[in-house]
């Protein structure tokens, strides 16, 4: 069946080139895709990045003493100096 559909150029442009590097036609990409996002048990939810957090977690938050504009002059220097 043919049908027209909005696709987002840079969403596009990357399947055009998954499609060129694996040697098969754009439809067939497309298709694999709706066939694995419409599966029984497909995750519906969106990724969630791992916690990686170092230190010591019931540690105090060391910068939790500063106000924003003690904190901005933490991280850039004297406001002063530029």
């Amino acid at each position: 069946m043919k049908t027209t559909r909005d696709i987002h150029d840079e969403l596009l442009a990357r399947a055009k080139r998954h499609a060129r590097e694996t040697g098969r036609p754009l439809r067939a990409v497309v298709e694999d895709g709706l066939r694995r996002a419409l599966a029984p048990g497909a995750p519906d939810h969106e990724y969630k990045l791992p916690d990686l957090r170092t230190g010591n977690p019931d540690a105090s938050d060391p910068l939790e003493q500063y106000s924003w504009p003690g904190l901005r002059e933490v991280i850039y220097g004297d406001p002063g100096t530029r």
